[in-house]
C-alpha cells in the first residue's frame, strides 16, 4: 500500500508550515519521514545539507536527538519522572551531563510559565500543562526542526489557543523551522504557509 507518492515539499528555514488534509491521508507518516523516525522506500529527504536517506541507524538516532524536537498529539511525557526530569531527558539521552540537562529543563519550564511544576509527576498536571512540558522537552536540545502531531487536539479550545501562541512564540524566538500537522483550519491559518494534501 502506498501512502505517499510523488509528493515534493519543500520547507524554507525558519518558516511555520501548517500540513492539514483528511485523515488517514499521510500527514503523520511525513511528519514522521521529516523527523527520521521513518525511511521511505524511495527519493530523497534533506534537513539542512544533509541527506536522512544515506544516514546510517546510529546517525539517524543523532540526528533525531539533537537536531529534531517532536510534540505529538498524546504528550507521551514518562509517568515515573517529574517534569523537570522529562524535559531534561532528551540532554540525558545526548549524554549532556546531568546537573547541566537538569539546568535547562528547569529553565524552559520557567519560560513556558511552569517554574512552580517542575517537581510535579505528569498525572499531577492538567492537559495544557503536560503538553507545555511536552513543547519544553522538545526544545530541550535546540533543535533546528521542530515538528508537531496535532499538538492541540486533545485540549479544549482556550487551553489549544494558549498552546499554539506558546508554540509562535517559541518558533520566533529560537528562529526554528517548524512544521505542525493540524484539523484546525484557524490554527492552520496562523502559520506562515499551509500545505493542504488531498487524495488523487
Amino acid at each position: 500500500m502506498r501512502v505517499l507518492e510523488s509528493l515534493d515539499l519543500a520547507v524554507e528555514k525558519g518558516e511555520m508550515l501548517a500540513i492539514v488534509g483528511p485523515s488517514g491521508i499521510g500527514k503523520s507518516t511525513l511528519l514522521h519521514l521529516l523527523g527520521g523516525l521513518d525511511r521511505p522506500d524511495t527519493g530523497a529527504i534533506h534537513v539542512d545539507g544533509r541527506e536522512l536517506t544515506a544516514m546510517s541507524n546510529d546517525e539517524m538516532a543523532r540526528f533525531r536527538n539533537r537536531s529534531v524536537g517532536f510534540v505529538f498529539q498524546f504528550h507521551h511525557l514518562l509517568p515515573e519522572f517529574t517534569a523537570v526530569e522529562n524535559v531534561a531527558m532528551p540532554g540525558w539521552i545526548g549524554r549532556i551531563p546531568r546537573g547541566e540537562a537538569l539546568d535547562r529543563a528547569a529553565a524552559l519550564l520557567a519560560e513556558l510559565g511552569l517554574e512552580a511544576r517542575g517537581r510535579h509527576f505528569p498525572n499531577q498536571l492538567s492537559g495544557g500543562e503536560q503538553q507545555r512540558v511536552a513543547i519544553a522537552r522538545a526544545l530541550a536540545t535546540d533543535p533546528l526542526l521542530f515538528l508537531a502531531d496535532e499538538p492541540t487536539g486533545n485540549l479544549d479550545l482556550e487551553t489549544s489557543e494558549r498552546v499554539f501562541d506558546l508554540m509562535r512564540d517559541c518558533h520566533v524566538k529560537r528562529g526554528l523551522t517548524s512544521v505542525i500537522v493540524t484539523h484546525n483550519p484557524e490554527l492552520a491559518a496562523r502559520c506562515d504557509r499551509v500545505f493542504e494534501m488531498k487524495r488523487r
